[in-house]
């Protein structure tokens, strides 16, 4: 049975698209982690970390410039892999890549709850229960189930005035960091920048973070279908993403390492903002830096909706998973189910605590990079099979930049392994892996069992996934597993 193939509205421009991109990559992490990264590497330690996360990210981010410019189609990733590995490679990408995503998404609701406590503290009042050592109140996780409610609303009406808003929020968080910076560089002293570097236990520590805090630059192809832009532009704008991110990280670590001594920021519970109140000798300026970061929770929050609900809607629309995620709201033309999805999920994670926050970025960092392995091998098995396809945009030595971005992405995936010194933290982080690779498998079954009885065929998927202009002519008609 032929299903009619749903689109997407394309409305974003070059701004917008690097709001998404950039906003999604800056979040709250710069207001919360740095002095545990300086902690853990020392201040060039960490920022070596963030460099080489950097350099990952760009090998990988040219593969994905080329491959969007030849496939501009929602959950970008899943085209990709499908077209490079087949049915099986594509849906393990696009669910890790979606772990990803929700994994990082679930935390800002956690995030929101920490940054409003701190600037207005919270009643504490419907004690839920202690996770790991941490009180879970109603009070607290509220905070973030309203913020969850709202994003989820937001981004069912559109995602233009999701753009929209990221953008004004994007320059209210660049103004923020540039005091923070201006301040710690003119207040601040050099004796200040301790340790340097401790020992590589330290600095794998924050290589396993790295690659959650860059996360969403591969918005840019997530939301390609939306674009409404000259294809061959899609390099400039995600290149310059990562880049300005690379930047961003590794001057705020600079910046909390000059603002305050040693001492002071191992005792703050929120160094960036701390920091910034010692260097310009002003409370004030705490409450500042936690607006900004506020501003990068919201920015990111909506970025990791958006990626999520367009890899879920591609995958739904594909008949990979149960058909609902694969319709589009008949007013605003989103992706509403999977929208709701992902929203009700981020609606949950307040629940788990403080704690939890770490556990969703390591957890959430593994699956980015799994789905970064696979969309690299999928770049060099397309360009091999497919040399002749269109690419509005080519890199050049595509082959070695290809290769380079699989070493890096296998590098990164060894530190998530128990093999590594900086290994996933049993039994918290390895569960929420194995807590979605257990649902990916329900609705896996689940799918096949109720596509069944359409007998989905080879040529009726491409046509799906693809749509009748980047789609390949197939006549087998064997179904797809």
């Amino acid at each position: 049975m032929r299903t009619k193939r749903q689109k997407l509205k394309r409305t974003l421009g070059r701004v917008e698209v690097f709001a998404l991109a950039f906003g999604t990559m800056v979040g709250w992490g710069w207001i919360v982690l740095p002095a545990q990264w300086i902690e853990a590497a020392g201040v060039l330690g960490a920022m070596a970390a963030f460099f080489i996360g950097g350099l990952m990210c760009i090998f990988v981010g040219l593969t994905y410039a080329e491959l969007t410019s030849a496939f501009p189609l929602a959950g970008g990733e899943l085209a990709f892999s499908y077209r490079g590995m087949g049915y099986f490679g594509s849906w393990v990408t696009g669910w890790t890549i979606t772990f990803a995503y929700i994994g990082v998404a679930a935390w800002e609701g956690i995030a929101l709850s920490t940054a409003v406590d701190y600037l207005i503290p919270l009643s504490k009042f419907g004690f839920i229960w202690n996770i790991a050592g941490f009180d879970v109140y109603f009070s607290w996780s509220l905070i973030g189930i309203i913020g969850a409610v709202t994003l989820t609303l937001l981004n069912i009406i559109g995602v233009k005035p999701v753009a929209v808003f990221q953008i004004l929020l994007v320059m209210v968080m660049l103004i923020t960091g540039i005091i923070f910076v201006l301040g710690s560089f003119a207040f601040g002293e050099s004796d200040n920048v301790t340790p340097l570097i401790t020992d590589w236990k330290g600095v794998g520590f924050v290589l396993l973070m790295a690659p959650s805090m860059y996360i969403g630059f591969d918005m840019v192809s997530k939301s390609a279908e939306e674009m409404n832009m000259p294809l061959r532009d899609i390099a400039k704008v995600l290149i310059f993403s990562i880049v300005g991110a690379v930047a961003w990280y590794i001057l705020i670590i600079l910046g909390n390492s000059m603002s305050a001594p040693l001492a002071f920021r191992h005792n703050t519970l929120v160094p960036t903002a701390d920091s910034a109140a010692y260097a310009y000798n002003s409370d004030i300026m705490a409450k500042v830096m936690i607006v900004g970061g506020i501003c990068g929770i919201i920015t990111s929050w909506n970025g990791f909706i958006v990626g999520a609900s367009r890899i879920i809607f591609a995958m739904g629309r594909a008949k990979m998973l149960p058909a609902i995620f694969g319709r589009v709201h008949p007013k605003y033309q989103t992706p509403v189910f999977a929208v709701i999805f992902v929203g009700i999920i981020c609606c949950l994670s307040p629940l788990l605590g403080e704690k939890a926050l770490v556990w969703l970025v390591d957890a959430a960092a593994f699956g980015t990079v799994v789905a970064y392995l696979m969309i690299s091998i999928s770049f060099l098995k397309i360009r091999k099979k497919e040399p002749e396809l269109r690419r509005r945009y080519i890199i050049k030595n595509g082959n070695m930049i290809g290769k380079g971005a699989v070493i890096s992405a296998a590098f990164f995936l060894f530190w998530y392994t128990p093999f590594s010194p900086s290994a996933l933290l049993w039994p918290y982080e390895w569960t929420l892996v194995l807590v979605w690779i257990s649902l990916g498998i329900i609705l896996l079954v689940f799918s096949e069992i109720a596509y069944s009885k359409d007998d989905v065929t080879d040529a009726e998927r491409e046509l799906l996934m693809f749509g009748e202009e980047y789609a390949r002519e197939i006549t087998d008609k064997k179904k797809t597993p």
